[in-house]
């Protein structure tokens, strides 16, 4: 019931990032349970299980959008594209890590294997990181909730009521 009290406080994002640019980024929420209805729920990256929620945000760090939980096991591309993330923001510049290279997203430039970053690289991811550094406040105002931000122990079929919920909550905290 809160959450649908909630959603109208919950903005369009295509409106909310219209003449902006868009940082991107994805969280793992970790969950107590490694399976869900056959599908792996463990992060390799985060050697953990739980679910992937990618997150919008504006470059003061406020944030536009969360998406829908997927699998933990799920890598940060395939769920940008799973998203509707691409169709909502498809005009507009987005940033992101290097977990999102091959999409349409700027992203930093990639360690050449085996070496070191040139002087030229390193000039050149400084401003990226430097403006990224937004969506990762943004991620960790939404973790201000305490429930995103330990391991979640509910059942796993309720976890997207919870995220959009929490969502709604963040963005009524706001002001939006």
């Amino acid at each position: 019931m809160v959450g649908k009290a909630l959603n109208r406080h919950v903005p369009d994002p295509a409106e909310a990032s219209a003449g902006r640019v868009v940082l991107i980024d994805g969280m793992l929420v970790t969950t107590w349970d490694w399976k869900s209805e056959g599908t792996s729920m463990y992060s390799g990256k985060y050697r953990d299980t739980g679910f992937n929620l990618q997150i919008a945000a504006t470059l003061a760090g406020d944030l536009l959008a969360v998406s829908l939980p997927l699998p933990g096991s799920r890598h940060d591309v395939f769920a940008w594209r799973q998203s509707r993330f691409p169709e909502v923001f498809a005009d507009r510049d987005k940033l992101g890590d290097l977990g999102y290279i091959g999409t349409e997203i700027r992203t930093g430039r990639r360690n050449p294997p085996g070496r070191g970053h040139s002087a030229g690289d390193k000039e050149a991811n400084q401003p990226v990181s430097t403006l990224r550094a937004a969506v990762e406040r943004a991620i960790a105002h939404l973790k201000d909730w305490k429930i995103l931000a330990t391991r979640y122990r509910g059942p796993l079929t309720r976890f997207p009521t919870v995220a959009t919920t929490v969502t709604a909550l963040a963005f009524y905290k706001k002001g939006w």
